[in-house]
């Protein structure tokens, strides 16, 4: 249960971190991918992405999207979520996949405006053949739960 705790903070300061996208846009933020204020990715996640809150607030129950941006080569390796979780490339390629291993070669490649939908508790991978932009959208609290154990960058903080 301590290691849920400090997971769900570690997670919400990484979500503070990367903020709000919009600087002034109140009740109806409005923005181009140019204008979103970009910062740290939670650290649940895997190391060199950013990531910016389009809305809601991923720590917090309710819905939420966020853009994540990253390089060509990013991984993130198999895993579930407690809600289903709605992915849109928004620019780059983005290689989605079922099952507990990371198999290239079985995922589907999506592009610009390709779309997923990973059903709560599906496992479920993700790569990237290009650099990158998606959007997530869920319900929160966000949360991930890696396959294997050793995938799991909270763990290899400690």
């Amino acid at each position: 249960m301590a290691w849920q705790a400090s997971r769900a903070l570690a997670i919400a300061a990484g979500v503070v971190a990367f903020g709000t996208a919009f600087a002034a846009g109140g009740e109806h933020p409005v923005a181009n991918l140019d204008q979103l204020k970009w910062g740290p990715a939670p650290p649940s996640l895997p190391t060199g992405i950013e990531a910016a809150v389009m809305a809601g607030d991923p720590a917090k129950k309710g819905y939420f999207a966020i853009a994540i941006r990253g390089p060509q080569g990013y991984k993130v390796p198999p895993h579930w979520h407690s809600t289903d979780e709605h992915i849109t490339v928004l620019s780059g390629n983005f290689t989605l996949g079922m099952g507990d291993k990371l198999d290239a070669g079985a995922g589907t490649a999506l592009t610009p405006g390709g779309y997923g939908l990973m059903p709560r508790r599906m496992h479920h991978w993700a790569m990237a053949t290009s650099p990158f932009v998606i959007q997530i959208q869920a319900m929160g609290p966000f949360d991930i739960h890696y396959i294997n154990p050793a995938d799991d960058p909270m763990k290899a903080k400690r």
